[in-house]
């Protein structure tokens, strides 16, 4: 285990990075010997310039599994206001829902692409 590895605990709050957008996500188990983070979606925050972030709510989504060496800790002052905002809105609707599943899945894959990019790079 090298000493990059973050030792995150159940119930922390975590974020995965592509671009300008962020996933963040709460740790239901770390799985230490294959490197895995089990983590619980709760909402996708994008930027773009001056903006106010487009928070995206993903209680509805899918648990993912996914590499520990990817995720970074969240700090509290970063994403309590967000937690608050998703937990006032809600799941509101099932179109809401389905949106978040599909913007989560969309992440997801820009996420796998640039990991899949670097490696090919990184094998050259």
């Amino acid at each position: 285990m090298s000493n990059m590895t973050q030792k995150f605990q159940a119930g922390q709050i975590v974020y995965l990075q592509e671009g300008d957008t962020r996933l963040y996500a709460e740790v239901i188990q770390v799985v230490v010997s294959r490197q895995l983070c089990w983590v619980r979606p709760l909402f996708l925050e994008g930027k773009s310039g001056d903006e106010e972030p487009q928070i995206t709510n993903l209680q509805e989504a899918f648990d993912l599994l996914w590499s520990i060496s990817l995720f970074h800790p969240a700090l509290d002052v970063e994403v309590i206001s967000s937690i608050c905002q998703v937990s006032q809105e809600g799941s509101k609707s099932e179109i809401a829902a389905s949106i978040g599943k599909q913007k989560l899945n969309e992440f997801i894959h820009r996420v796998w692409q640039s990991q899949k990019n670097t490696n090919l790079s990184a094998e050259k």
